[in-house]
């Protein structure tokens, strides 16, 4: 090997150290000098010193490699030994140590040739040492329930999708369980990012922001949860009415999402009308938020679940009746039998339809007929959740989101025919 790709390596081996010491001697900067296991000076000695072992044992020596980690590893938990039984308030934590045998370890990835791996993965735990405080703030706050959502969520997308067959079952083979639960995933993870950005937020950071995650979770619910405030502070009608508008209009952009995912080819169909049904709609919320007070407490918003395996499996089962359906309505009625499960479906779920429509796409269901029938479920939905805010916030709600919807709904419409 020339001398100019290893001394490139060897730095950034030696940049590696630098990097991760930078953040253990910020951490440890009011510790007097010897009272550090492991400093800036000491952790670029160390990345260097890994990219020099894997440098020695590149000939195929693997067992070098590994006797020099040992000995590295050895001199650490040494050092780490003694100082926590000379210090009367010792850390007992091993932090940096493992973070000195990290850096080791990534000098050496580098000088084997994955530079960019080594480079992405300092970075990583670079990161994870500097936010010791928020990571501790975050567990400290973490409810059992939380816990139990986040393992179940790991469990159907880490454990069970990659077992699951993945080819057709049943009628015209449409039934695809790989298929079916990936989308069970796609969907339950948006809900869950859309659950923490609340928890993190806070519901009371302002009506906006809570109706932009919220809707991410489910916009159905986050306008409901508008509403029931509504009909108790009928002063904050107009603010609310901008909650509401901004949870349901997330409901476009997360139809691009999921489409973009199973089936890319579809987004040019359909960016115009759920895009138009967006900006509008935000602009329409931006106007009720201008003009309404902002004096009051807007309340708690109710946060449920984040995930749980019940819903999951009758979303599934939502999801694997409608593509089903989908297909049989395309074989027995054509087009129109499409647009009217569509309309159907919409009434409850947009989701189901979308992901199902999104699939059938890619074979021999038209694009200009998948996104005509998605448009038209999100135009029915966003009808519904009109009339359910009327229902419960009153009056008073309904009449700045019913003009706001009806204009919606007629931005949405006119671009179907575009």
């Amino acid at each position: 090997m020339d001398a100019l790709p290893l001394f490139e390596r060897l730095g950034v081996a030696l940049a590696i150290g630098l990097l991760i010491g930078l953040e253990r001697g910020w951490h440890e900067r009011e510790r007097s000098e010897g009272e550090r296991i492991a400093g800036l000076r000491t952790f670029g000695l160390s990345g260097l010193l890994g990219g020099v072992w894997a440098l020695l044992a590149r000939d195929g020596s693997e067992a070098v490699l590994g006797l020099g980690f040992a000995a590295f590893a050895a001199v650490l938990i040494l050092a780490h030994s003694q100082m926590t039984r000379e210090r009367e308030n010792a850390d007992y934590g091993i932090t940096t140590v493992v973070a000195g045998l990290l850096t080791f370890g990534l000098g050496a990835l580098a000088v084997s040739g994955f530079i960019s791996l080594a480079a992405a993965a300092a970075v990583v735990a670079t990161l994870l040492l500097g936010l010791k405080p928020i990571l501790h703030e975050w567990v400290r706050k973490l409810t059992e329930t939380e816990l139990l959502a986040t393992l179940k969520l790991l469990l159907i997308s880490v454990v069970i999708l990659p077992v699951l067959p993945n080819r057709g079952f049943g009628p015209w083979d449409v039934l695809n369980p790989y298929a079916i639960w990936w989308m069970v995933v796609l969907i339950t993870g948006i809900s869950f990012v859309g659950y923490f950005s609340v928890k993190i937020m806070g519901p009371n950071r302002g009506v906006p922001i809570t109706g932009l995650f919220g809707g991410l979770a489910s916009s159905t619910a986050t306008a409901l949860s508008f509403s029931r405030l509504g009909r108790n502070q009928p002063n904050l009608h107009r603010l609310l009415a901008a909650g509401v508008t901004i949870a349901s209009v997330t409901m476009f952009p997360r139809i691009l999402l999921e489409v973009g995912v199973v089936n890319p080819d579809l987004l040019p169909k359909l960016i115009l009308p759920m895009a138009a049904m967006a900006l509008f709609g935000l602009g329409a919320a931006v106007l009720l938020w201008r003009s309404a007070p902002h004096t009051a407490d807007t309340g708690e918003m109710e946060l449920n679940n984040p995930f749980e395996l019940w819903p999951a499996l009758q979303f599934g089962a939502l999801l694997a009746a409608i593509m089903l359906l989908a297909e049989a309505a395309q074989v027995w009625y054509g087009d129109a039998g499409i647009y009217l499960l569509a309309g159907i479906s919409g009434i409850t779920d947009v989701d189901a339809i979308t992901l199902s429509l999104s699939r059938m796409a890619r074979g021999d269901l038209s694009r200009d007929v998948a996104a005509g029938a998605i448009t038209l479920a999100a135009l029915v939905n966003t009808g519904v959740k009109a009339g359910l805010v009327a229902v419960v916030g009153g009056r008073g709600m309904a009449l700045p989101v019913g003009v706001v919807f009806t204009l919606i709904l007629a931005v949405g419409g006119f671009t179907l025919f575009i």
